[in-house]
């Protein structure tokens, strides 16, 4: 009897048959001791063209294209003429049919998850298989872990609903990209033009918040600030009125330095646990090493995907935080690896001693894979970003088990001349699970550097050593970075002002933890967003995109987002795979319409104006925004004030006059048209300036 093994990578092919004893070679698979075990390239099958249904070119008429049954096809790659069967993927197709021609039965050791199980799958319906499998479900590649594993194999059939997921999830995809990317290029005339179901909303997320942050004037207020002194220990507390007018702040102020003398009202002291931290998933292990070492959500996949590999981590593409009761019988074992880090020997050590955190061990909040752990085996020869990796999962994996942080806050309110100043504090009593990490791993966490502050009793008295005059101004949300923006996916819907539809997306995201670094990626690549420094910038093709599809379902968050929620119902058996795939062509059919009735236009223009804020470079005239061509400038311009989209002759006028107007058809934030010129202020940001004749205005003239 033979048995025959199909694992997603070759690495990890060859660690199985090692095991199982296939230690004989032949071009695409191992053998030996009755098993013949070979391998994937990922995915080596896939959903066909448009042109294996008859529908050639991007024509009109052809859309929405939905076809009645899809059929599966070897991994495309693009040729000269177009697209054609990679000979790779043709290769180890054969290989693989061979293999599972030649064997009783099929144990299916592809990655223990949706897109594992699609591999798979694809694979075995595409080759005509009927040969029965079994799946190998493991969480890590260490021996002990796969042995494990081979001795409590399960049926394949209870894994059907997870296939089901997975595939009407490929083909929502293909239904979406396919349709919406042929409408929208057909639309615009010229070109050949993206969109996708999870790309386009997450596209729109960071144009959206790139638009807000660009557009953004800033408002100045003050504060005052009281310098105090009691027992060798210098603090400042802050009023809490904050200022909107310069002469307002300039009066309080002239009062307190007269009338230095100020007096405690209030003094709050109370003892307070801060609880450790979740393990890992992979979004937070993304967005943790993002903060730390600007990687890429990419690059720390790949970097957590070769760490699985050397059998040093747990599956990467989890996406949950905690752990069974099983895997924390384990715990003290796995701690052993870690007695020898020069890192964590000491907390180690300590650990070992005490009784051992649970509230991240929740067997019911385990899905397909627990959270992100280190093995049992000691991590040696790696380089050293996987280093990092490492001992930031390591990190968190001691800080999840470590007991609470026991921390004294104080907060003390003055009073001076009728204002209210306050002065916060915090001191580690225990630092527990803070103790773990170096001071350089916790930056980007929410606790700031303790403040101690000294006593004071209520009703006493003391004389502010300085005053000083504050001037702030308001400032605008940041710019994405990867972190922030795998955290906005991850949370998608938590902004909607609507309640019911907030509480409806509560456990939803956008993509899921294995693909939002390829939505990240994918974007890139399509020339939509580029990567600045830390930030995730749009260009003008992703600006213009987004110009067009941001008020089109093909850009909502929400609906993407509750179909994840779907597709996981889908997995558990808690929903039906046919009426979501019914809703999507539904969906597609609207998203077509829509596009295909839009006016699109992209475009650039070169100039001869003369770039306002640097004088060096040329003003560049793109759909959405105006640019200089000097990349050292920042300088854009968006077209849309205030529901008003400006030309380029208007532009013109305004760059070389810093003045155009007046104009009518502006709307304000309640609907109502007004008429104003504009101008560039001292930021070299449109600004509206209001003539004192016109009628009704409430605005002086500038």
């Amino acid at each position: 009897m033979n048995i025959a093994i199909i694992a997603e990578k070759p690495s990890v092919a060859r660690e199985i048959a090692s095991i199982v004893g296939a230690t004989d070679k032949k071009d695409g698979y191992l053998y030996g001791n009755g098993y013949l075990v070979t391998w994937a390239f990922g995915h080596l099958v896939g959903l066909s063209m448009p042109e294996d249904y008859g529908f050639n070119g991007f024509k009109r008429e052809n859309l929405p294209i939905i076809p009645e049954i899809f059929t599966l096809q070897p991994r495309q790659v693009k040729g000269e003429k177009g697209y054609k069967a990679d000979p790779g993927a043709l290769k180890q197709l054969k290989v693989v049919k061979n293999v599972f021609d030649s064997c009783d039965k099929i144990i299916v050791a592809t990655d223990a998850g949706r897109e594992g199980e699609l591999i798979f799958r694809y694979i075995y319906n595409y080759l005509e298989c009927s040969k029965p499998f079994q799946r190998l479900w493991i969480s890590s590649l260490t021996e002990k872990a796969i042995r494990e594993g081979l001795k409590n194999l399960k049926d394949g059939t209870a894994y059907d609903d997870l296939y089901k997921a997975a595939k009407v999830r490929s083909e929502a995809d293909w239904l979406v990209g396919i349709n919406a990317s042929q409408a929208l290029s057909i639309s615009a005339g010229e070109g050949i033009y993206s969109l996708g179901r999870v790309q386009t909303p997450t596209l729109s997320m960071i144009c959206s918040r790139y638009k807000e942050n660009k557009q953004f004037v800033p408002q100045l207020y003050w504060q005052l600030a009281l310098g105090i002194n009691k027992d060798d220990i210098s603090f400042k507390a802050f009023s809490k009125e904050k200022f909107n007018t310069k002469e307002n702040a300039e009066q309080c102020y002239e009062l307190l330095k007269k009338q230095p003398t100020i007096e405690v009202k209030f003094v709050e002291r109370k003892n307070v646990s801060e609880e450790a931290p979740l393990f890992f998933d992979l979004t937070g292990l993304q967005k943790k090493a993002n903060q730390l070492y600007g990687f890429s959500a990419d690059k720390t996949l790949s970097l957590a995907q070769t760490l699985y590999e050397k059998k040093l981590i747990t599956y990467p593409r989890t996406g949950s935080k905690y752990i069974s009761e099983d895997i924390f019988e384990q715990m003290l074992e796995l701690l052993r690896c870690l007695k020898i880090h020069p890192l964590f020997v000491n907390h180690v050590t300590d650990l070992q001693k005490k009784k051992l955190n649970k509230q991240a061990v929740n067997d019911k909040k385990v899905t397909d894979h627990h959270a992100l752990l280190v093995t049992e085996n000691y991590a040696h020869d790696i380089v050293k970003d996987e280093r990092k990796v490492y001992d930031l999962i390591a990190g968190r994996m001691l800080e999840a088990i470590s007991p609470k942080c026991s921390k004294e806050q104080v907060k003390i309110v003055f009073v001076s001349n009728e204002l209210e100043f306050e002065a916060k504090g915090s001191i580690i009593i225990s630092a527990g699970w803070r103790a773990v990490l170096s001071e350089e791993a916790q930056k980007g966490s929410e606790e700031s550097s303790a403040v101690r502050l000294p006593s004071f009793t209520e009703g006493e008295t003391i004389e502010a050593m300085a005053t000083t005059l504050v001037e702030k101004q308001t400032k605008p949300k940041p710019l994405y970075t990867e972190s922030s923006l795998l955290t906005a996916m991850e949370n998608a819907g938590k902004e909607l002002d609507n309640d019911a539809q907030r509480k409806a997306m509560k456990s939803c995201g956008l993509g899921t933890p294995a693909t939002r670094a390829a939505i990240i990626e994918t974007l890139i690549s399509r020339g939509y967003i580029i990567r600045k420094e830390k930030t995730l910038v749009p260009i003008e093709k992703g600006l213009a995109i987004y110009g067009i599809v941001k008020s089109m379902r093909i850009a909502d968050v929400e609906m993407t987002g509750m179909w994840e929620e779907t597709l996981g119902k889908i997995e558990t058996g808690g929903f039906d795979a046919g009426t979501f795939s019914k809703s999507i062509g539904v969906y597609v059919t609207q998203v077509t319409a829509e596009l295909m009735s839009s006016n699109i236009v992209f475009r650039e223009k070169q100039s001869d104006v003369c770039c306002p804020k640097c004088k060096e470079g040329k003003i560049r005239f793109y759909p959405m925004v105006a640019r200089c061509t000097d990349e050292n400038c920042d300088f854009i311009c968006f077209r849309n004030k205030s529901g008003k989209n400006l030309t380029d002759t208007q532009l013109t006028e305004l760059f070389k006059m810093n003045k155009m107007g007046p104009f009518k058809g502006f709307k304000s934030k309640a609907g109502k048209e007004f008429e104003a010129s504009l101008s560039l202020d001292k930021e070299y940001k449109l600004q509206f300036i209001f003539d004192n004749s016109t009628k009704g205005s409430k605005f002086k003239k500038k």
